[in-house]
């Protein structure tokens, strides 16, 4: 059966895989549950629903049966439960956005039973949190935040949540992994192997100082239940976002208007790169602060405002968490010479997610076209408006189209029917005799480098063959 990445806190009712085997150490959790457990929170929403969407009726004894007094005829608000926890004796809770976004009313449930109503007071998609203010008229238990940077794979963790409907619940286990994309624009995720459940989802992962280093979202999992695959926000990612939700009510991340892909191994050797480190630029948004900075496609930003760029994901933090209106400096390489930049970081404008267009299934075999070559596995044809319209290509692009990839070639994976080719090694090419001499040039020092125009959208790829 297929994995699935699972993030809704439902109350649906699943059997827990049991966990993996481990030795505690000696003192327990004991302590720190006592200790910490009164700053977690349940979170209760409620959503209208017409009369005709079935919902269950939860049977006597149940930890869900308060809300069977929410079933009847007419419209009825359907419910699901996740977790949060205090972050100051004020009442600011912290959740995931997910629990909440599509919610009409909000409840936090406090440890000692207590209900009260939340006010929301802002939310980010992007990294699934959400800020909620509650008033208990007094100064409520909490927790503060950890350093996650200093968190080390096969440190102690602990989870406090609301699995199932279940509060209170604690569960252990180590951090497995770091650093986790799970399809985010800025995912940095803690990958654990402690057991989170739907219903955990925005509660606090702890370290054994009881400071809170993530937030968990999601799990990795073919049942719905846990198998020892959680995802947590860490700390450094969640702190800024929050701090922008209260200064705010909403995030103001920094823009630098670039697409970006990282470096791999072979690019790097055919760029002379010493290393696969940094971000390549395959696009510059005419309207964007790059576009008068004097960065150009293919340059590759090694360092921003003096901290080094591993990769295109940690730019984008980067730029993400830079205030917008500050001058910085891009640290470039270019075609072998390395060169500074200066650029003043911009304001995202947020947008809300849209459905992906529909391209060409890469599967397709074009019809016989006979202007037609093959190079690198890639069958090739000169762009005719016939073809741009049968292939829906970006009216930008230039260059010699892919009508078909060789499955067993180095492009099969990297290169999709439709694409167009517009640079081989730099070079713009508009002629299948042109693209073949250039590339038969450039093989002679390794993998080539290639410019394709994907729906608008450049990348680079290296091809052998």
């Amino acid at each position: 059966m297929r994995p699935y990445v699972f993030f809704a806190a439902s109350i649906t009712l699943l059997l827990a895989a049991p966990g993996a085997a481990f030795g505690q150490p000696s003192e327990g959790f004991a302590d720190l549950n006592d200790r910490l457990s009164p700053a977690v929170v349940n979170i209760a929403t409620a959503q209208r629903v017409g009369a005709a969407d079935g919902l269950p009726v939860f049977p006597p004894g149940s930890p869900l049966e308060r809300f069977n007094d929410m079933l009847g005829e007419g419209p009825r608000m359907a419910r699901s439960l996740g977790s949060g926890f205090i972050i100051d004796g004020e009442g600011l809770v912290i959740t995931n956005n997910h629990v909440i976004e599509e919610a009409d009313a909000v409840e936090v449930v406090l440890q000692d039973g207590r209900v009260l109503p939340a006010e929301v007071i802002g939310r980010d998609p992007a990294t699934d949190l959400a800020v909620l203010r509650v008033d208990a008229g007094e100064v409520l238990p909490h927790v503060e935040f950890g350093d996650s940077d200093a968190a080390r794979v096969g440190d102690w963790v602990v989870a406090i949540g609301n699995p199932f409907g279940l509060g209170g619940s604690l569960t252990v286990g180590v951090i497995s992994a770091r650093g986790r994309d799970i399809g985010g624009q800025y995912d940095d995720y803690l990958q654990s192997d402690v057991s989170i459940n739907r219903g955990n989802s925005g509660g606090p992962l702890f370290n054994l100082d009881g400071d809170v280093i993530g937030v968990n979202t999601a799990i990795f999992s073919p049942t719905g239940a846990s198998v020892g695959i959680s995802f947590s926000v860490p700390s450094a990612v969640a702190q800024p976002v929050i701090a922008q939700l209260i200064e705010y009510g909403e995030t103001r991340r920094g823009w630098l208007g670039v697409n970006v892909q990282p470096v791999t191994p072979d690019m790097a050797r055919a760029m002379g790169l010493s290393s696969a480190r940094g971000a390549v630029v395959t696009r510059i948004d005419p309207e964007g602060p790059a576009a008068s900075s004097g960065l150009q496609p293919g340059d590759v930003i090694l360092a921003i405002a003096g901290r080094a760029v591993a990769d295109d994901r940690l730019l984008t933090r980067i730029v993400a968490e830079t205030e917008p209106g500050a001058r910085v400096r891009l640290e470039v390489f270019r075609r072998g010479e390395s060169l500074t930049l200066d650029v003043e970081i911009a304001r995202l404008r947020e947008r809300a997610p849209s459905t992906r267009p529909g391209v060409r299934n890469g599967g397709e075999t074009a019809p016989a076209e006979p202007a037609s070559a093959s190079l690198f596995g890639l069958t090739l044809a000169p762009l005719t408006d016939a073809l741009r319209r049968q292939y829906r290509v970006h009216p930008d692009a230039e260059g010699l189209l892919v009508t078909a990839v060789d499955a067993a070639s180095d492009a099969a994976g990297k290169v999709r029917v439709g694409d167009v080719l517009e640079e081989i090694a730099w070079t713009r090419v508009e002629s299948l005799t042109q693209a073949r001499e250039t590339a038969e040039a450039a093989r002679a020092s390794g993998p080539v480098l290639v410019t394709l125009n994907r729906q608008g959208q450049y990348l680079l790829q290296t091809l052998r063959g």
